[in-house]
């Protein structure tokens, strides 16, 4: 198949898993066009069948705000024209479900499908701004075939916006051939010292993620247990997260790592990971994290247990209980045995119900479906 690709090229899960799954279909022999204002994150070395086509901006004065939808719907046809899409997949409802609508009307009956994938904030967050709502419902209903991340964000959404025509769950994926205990980085005394257990966090640091709990965490750890924190990410939460670890005297114990590629590699050298969130959607780093055999502390909260094994392979509690979340985390890093085989259960669940081949494969019969 001949597939176009839409979606945010920022860090985040849904730009991540978006890549991902390009990855996986050029693999398979699909080709696959991604179309957006900047190259997504996850797609930085040169893919066979992949191609990357920019979506440039008019920066025309009488413009107060450049008209990116509407440049990103001309861009989506013009691509669709040349070579001949079977399939526009867009990632997030807003704006990209509205600009493959465009697109579609524009190509006539020579256009694609249109198949919008729901990734969380833009149904929990975004879509429930009551000046997106409507927008954000006619998005889903003129998509062709429509996918979420979670059972819980399909129910969400079925109910939240009424939607009539159905939704179907596919979780997200992770390679375990890439997120695997094996990839870890060998050497772990540049970000521990000898004795100290690693704990991880993975997140775009926006207030949802809770940030400053994993801080608070890591306070009442210490108490018991020593180990350090390593922060991987960007966002608006970064700056109160940095003062309140030097507000407790963590800040020799807490490293901001920034954006990283290699999460693979620095997974795998935790000890626990922590995902305290006000809501997720699905927990796609939690994921990546039980891939490399890493225990996940986290909330109860959204998809997350769809994909955390409550006492299983990791511990999930209610969303704010700091001090339940610190004595789980302790309970981990005293108990060697415990943490191996939570370790080892949560990358036998990974690997059973989501692997990239699993998932991948449930994509492809679902664009198959839609075009049938």
């Amino acid at each position: 198949m001949n597939i176009g690709v839409t979606c945010y090229p920022t860090v985040g899960g849904s730009g991540a898993v978006a890549a991902e799954l390009g990855k996986q279909l050029a693999r398979r022999g699909h080709t696959v066009h991604f179309i957006s204002y900047r190259l997504p994150f996850r797609l930085g070395d040169f893919h066979e069948n992949i191609f990357f086509h920019a979506v440039d901006v008019s920066s025309y004065p009488l413009f107060e705000y450049p008209p990116h939808d509407l440049t990103l719907a001309a861009k989506m046809a013009e691509v669709a024209r040349e070579h001949r899409l079977d399939v526009f997949h867009v990632h997030y409802a807003i704006p990209h479900a509205i600009a493959g609508h465009l697109a579609k009307q524009m190509l006539g009956s020579a256009a694609p499908k249109l198949i919008t994938t729901l990734h969380g904030t833009d149904i929990t967050l975004v879509g429930q701004d009551r000046s997106f709502f409507e927008i954000t419902r006619f998005g889903i209903a003129q998509s062709d075939g429509v996918t979420a991340v979670s059972e819980f964000l399909r129910r969400m959404t079925l109910e939240e916006f009424q939607i009539k025509n159905g939704i179907e769950t596919i979780h997200n994926f992770v390679d375990v051939s890439e997120y695997c205990p094996t990839r870890a980085y060998k050497d772990s005394s540049s970000f521990a010292k000898p004795g100290e257990k690693i704990l991880l966090h993975v997140s775009n640091f926006r207030p949802v993620k809770r940030v400053l709990d994993t801080i608070r965490i890591l306070d009442r750890v210490n108490r018991e247990a020593p180990a350090v924190l390593l922060m991987v990410g960007e966002g608006p939460e970064r700056a109160s997260a940095q003062a309140l670890a030097r507000r407790l005297g963590l800040q020799d114990r807490v490293r901001f790592l920034g954006t990283q590629e290699g999460i693979e590699e620095i997974a795998g050298m935790a000890h626990v990971f922590l995902l305290p969130s006000e809501l997720e959607s699905f927990g796609l780093s939690a994921l990546e994290a039980m891939a490399c055999g890493v225990p996940v502390v986290g909330s109860d909260a959204g998809g997350l247990p769809e994909v955390v094994k409550h006492t299983e392979t990791g511990y999930l509690l209610p969303v704010g209980d700091v001090e339940g979340m610190a004595a789980r985390t302790v309970e981990l890093l005293k108990d060697e045995e415990l943490r191996r085989e939570m370790g080892h259960a949560g990358r036998r669940r990974a690997a059973a119900l989501f692997s990239a081949d699993r998932v991948v494969s449930q994509y492809e019969r679902f664009y198959e479906k839609v075009l049938g």
